[in-house]
Order: C-alpha cells, then structure tokens, then sequence
C-alpha cells in the first residue's frame, strides 16, 4: 500500500529550519519499517518542498508555500491506500486524517497496528 505518513512538520516550530528538519526526520522514522512490510511510505513534504522550491519559494509561510503544501497532501490523498498519523499537534495532520476518513482510507495511529508491521 502506499502509505502517507502525516504528522506535525511546521506546527510547533516558529518556522525554525532546525526545527523543522527535525520535525521531517521523526515523519522519516516509520519509513524503513513500512517499505520493509511491504509498503511505499510517503510523506507530503518529500514532495511540496521540491515543488515550492522549483516554484521559487523562499521563506515558510509565502504565498507559494500556503499555495503548494496542503493541496499536495490532498492530491496524495487521491492515491494513498493508507494514513499512519505520528503523535503532535498539527492542523495539517489533522486535515490529512479528516480527509483520509471522509473518502474511507484506513488511519492508523499506531506503526504496529498498520498491516505487515505489527
């Protein structure tokens, strides 16, 4: 299955790069144990960040950043099979869920209870 992994990336950070680097790693940490059961892991960012940076985006928050990120993760949404939400604030996250139940695609809160890892 592909899988989108969702879970906080900006929230929480005042836009710190730092911050949100580390915030992608811990989104990056399930993804090994997900490919390895079988599944694509994919996270929204693995795609806007190119997107906005080809579009010329230069500082979070931008028009072309609010433009870009969460319609990325509602296109993804089309195609992934399944949502695995991290622990952590995020209107974001919460948005990916929200839309993940209204089209019927399974959310799993927990790396284990995904098929295959547990």
């Amino acid at each position: 299955m592909l899988i989108l992994i969702a879970g906080p990336y900006r929230s929480g950070t005042g836009d710190d790069p730092e911050k949100m680097t580390a915030n992608l790693k811990r989104l990056e940490e399930p993804s090994h144990a997900l490919f390895a059961a079988g599944h694509v892991p994919m996270i929204g960012e693995w795609v806007a960040l190119p997107i906005w940076h080809a579009a010329g985006g230069r500082s979070v928050g931008d028009a072309l950043y609010e433009e870009i990120f969460h319609p990325v993760a509602g296109r993804l949404l089309q195609l992934c099979e399944g949502v695995l939400r991290l622990p952590g604030d995020s209107k974001g996250a919460d948005n990916d869920v929200r839309i993940a139940r209204e089209r019927g695609i399974p959310v799993w809160c927990r790396l284990e209870d995904v098929p295959g890892c547990g």
